[in-house]
């Protein structure tokens, strides 16, 4: 089974920055997505970042794009999310996903992901 633990979540105020640990173990996928999703009070999840393992692709949702930045250390199974000129807007508890995979492409359905771990809260104030 794999699992996925995130940490490097807390509070900051608005401008500042915060980077996001999600480590892997147990029976990680070789090629493999590895995701970032949010969720809001009152709101749906969202996806904020995912990159493929496979090629290192990456993609970002457009409410992010310029301020965060997902990374990978394979040799760790870890992946980070830089988040930097945070927003109120930004505060959720964010999410690490993985699931399986052999092309970029599959990276971008919400099914792909089929590890998740348990969160981490971000709280921006203003």
């Amino acid at each position: 089974q794999v699992r996925l633990v995130e940490s490097g979540g807390g509070s900051v105020q608005a401008g500042g920055s915060l980077r996001l640990s999600c480590a892997a173990s147990g029976d990680i996928w070789r090629s493999r997505c590895m995701g970032w999703f949010r969720q809001a009070p009152g709101k749906e999840r969202e996806k904020v970042a995912h990159t493929y393992t496979g090629t290192g692709s990456t993609y970002y949702a457009d409410s992010v794009k310029g301020r965060f930045t997902i990374s990978q250390d394979n040799a760790e199974n870890t992946v980070f999310l830089q988040l930097n000129s945070l927003e109120p807007e930004d505060t959720a508890v964010y999410y690490c996903a993985a699931g399986d995979s052999y092309s970029a492409s599959w990276c971008a359905t919400r099914n792909a992901y089929k590890a998740w771990g348990q969160g981490t809260r971000v709280t921006v104030s203003s």
